[in-house]
């Protein structure tokens, strides 16, 4: 069932891509909702638009927290298009709104940058959330945008059927909004959650993709690589140099060695792992190859195939050695020139280069395990 898109509302922080979408709506005769930097934005750009304090007759109040949250504005959202909902905003002179693109307060970004308490609070969106789940609510007849990277597929769509959408493009957009509102709220509540010591009573984890890997657990498995937020949820790998793809398995195993290498930073140490397990540790006073020797001693045969940590710089002369191992992954807070050009003849070995203290950093925190046990 297609939708016709005669009235939209625009509030957006980020206006990448907002030029090309404003144009593609007033191409198709759109009525355009907005207000402060968006509707200056859209003027400045000769796109017609109507102030949301114009729309409501309700002024913009508390500096800035009070103006879309307006009975006209959702009831124009959340409205069935049936005889009864449409008899009950004519009614009060209220009008449909057919579209919706809103992105939210930039509070990871701003969490990245500050730790300052008050910041924070009013980088808390109200209005945006909230608007995007009357729309998303009411998909069966409103189009909601939550994300510039969406504009392109959405001028497609509205250009492919004549100024409408499909209900499946809506579901889709839909399901888009409810999942980044969820991830939203997750962000939120693990900062509080850090300003305290107690163990909280839900875990909201918010995951987001952050790079597709090869399969999971078993070959016939999908798996992806997700972390909380892009504020609280860094990886602890900071570079690949080269490899393949990594796996699920590759990950468990590539956690578990740094792990092991938190508590062995100040002496040079090697560690070889396969499938979660050292099957061989190794130091040595002020010799990294050594110290790999060592290591690779323990069980020779495990070490065929695994993966090596190395507790600093790996030089050419440890690299030169452990590239006579096949071995599937090395991980070092770096990797000098030359034994990069060592071992990037071997195509397929990953190299990450990881800041241990960093990532032990980045590691603390509660530890969630999967059980579907009851009690």
């Amino acid at each position: 069932m297609g939708s016709k898109i005669e009235r939209a509302l625009i509030s957006v922080s980020d206006k990448s891509g907002l030029l090309e979408l404003a144009q593609a709506l007033h191409q198709h005769k759109v009525q355009i909702i907005s207000s402060g930097g968006t509707a200056k934005f859209l003027s400045e750009n000769k796109i017609p638009v109507i102030e949301v304090s114009d729309f409501t007759q309700a002024p913009e109040m508390l500096d800035g927290r009070l103006k879309t949250l307006h009975p006209k504005i959702h009831g124009g959202l959340l409205a069935k298009r049936n005889a009864d909902h449409l008899g009950q905003l004519k009614s009060q002179n209220y009008e449909t709104i057919d579209l919706v693109v809103v992105n939210l307060y930039p509070f990871d970004e701003t969490l990245a940058k500050t730790n300052d308490y008050d910041t924070l609070i009013e980088n808390i969106d109200i209005g945006g959330p909230t608007m995007l789940r009357s729309a998303a609510k009411n998909h069966e007849s409103v189009t909601v945008l939550v994300d510039p990277a969406q504009y392109p597929a959405f001028i497609e769509e509205i250009t492919k059927h004549k100024g409408s959408t499909s209900l499946d493009y809506r579901k889709l957009c839909a399901r888009t909004v409810f999942e980044k509102t969820a991830a939203y709220d997750a962000s939120i509540s693990t900062y509080f959650q850090s300003l305290s010591s107690e163990l909280p009573n839900t875990i909201n984890l918010g995951l987001k993709e952050k790079l597709p890997l090869r399969y999971g657990e078993n070959p016939h498995q999908r798996a992806v690589f997700a972390l909380p937020s892009k504020a609280l949820g860094k990886s602890i790998i900071d570079r690949v140099l080269q490899g393949k793809q990594l796996s699920f398995n590759n990950l468990m195993d590539v956690h578990a060695a740094i792990e092991l290498m938190q508590d062995c930073q100040k002496e040079y140490t090697v560690a070889i792992f396969k499938h979660t397990n050292p099957c061989g540790v190794g130091r040595a006073g002020n010799n990294l190859c050594d110290a790999y020797e060592s290591a690779l001693s323990c069980d020779p045969v495990s070490a065929f195939g695994g993966i090596v940590i190395f507790s600093h710089e790996v030089d050419e002369k440890t690299a030169m050695r452990a590239s006579e191992v096949f071995t599937e992954i090395m991980i070092a807070p770096k990797f000098s020139e030359k034994a990069i050009g060592i071992l990037e003849k071997k195509k397929n070995l990953r190299l990450l280069e990881v800041d241990l203290a960093e990532a032990k950093k980045r590691m603390q925190g509660y530890e969630v395990k999967k059980s579907l046990m009851v009690i």
